[in-house]
């Protein structure tokens, strides 16, 4: 392999030893995040550094290995498929840098794809308190008796059951969610 470098100039024998070496650690890496790599940071989600990322609301760490191995490959390859087409070497650079940080950007549009996958979409019935809802049978006053609504939540509609603990509210009407008692929506009418 050294005689492959021989005669090289130093800029393109570093751009393929970044490649070369990112592009190893990416595969090990890949192969890792499919056969399951336990609870190692193989997809970027957690920093590599200890410190209070608590309030940090993204997707990934910017400063994770995943990323850092992101940018060289994009870099060290950028760099030897454009170094005769660039004759400014400074310029050369600049591109390739520009091309990692494509990279680390591209890999964000990728996990934030797969995080969209990992959503927890279940239905869950306290996550309804204070939204409207239409009476879809009428319901009977002073928790006499139960009557149903209709909600809409999460782009579906849930027929549930309800009570009120005021006047009757008739089909038709808008109630609002106000809490929930062994599994039964209680509402108010919306004036």
């Amino acid at each position: 392999m050294i005689s492959f470098f021989d005669g090289m100039p130093g800029l393109l024998q570093g751009f393929w030893w970044v490649a070369l070496i990112s592009s190893l650690i990416f595969f090990v890496q890949t192969i890792a995040t499919f056969i399951g790599g336990g609870h190692t940071d193989v997809d970027g989600v957690n920093a590599d550094f200890s410190g209070d990322l608590d309030s940090v609301h993204a997707p990934f760490q910017m400063f994770s290995l995943r990323n850092l191995i992101n940018f060289m490959l994009g870099f060290g390859w950028a760099g030897i498929g454009f170094y005769s087409a660039v004759e400014n070497k400074g310029l050369l650079i600049a591109l390739a840098f520009g091309i990692g940080i494509l990279f680390v950007y591209l890999f964000f549009l990728i996990i934030k794809q797969f995080l969209k996958l990992s959503e927890d979409n279940s239905f869950k019935i306290e996550r309804l308190i204070g939204k409207k809802a239409d009476v879809y049978l009428t319901i009977p006053a002073q928790m006499s008796g139960k009557g149903k609504i209709q909600v809409s939540h999460n782009g579906t509609y849930h027929e549930l059951p309800a009570i009120t603990e005021g006047e009757t509210i008739t089909t038709g009407s808008l109630a609002e969610i106000t809490g929930i008692t062994n599994g039964v929506l209680i509402v108010n009418k919306v004036s």
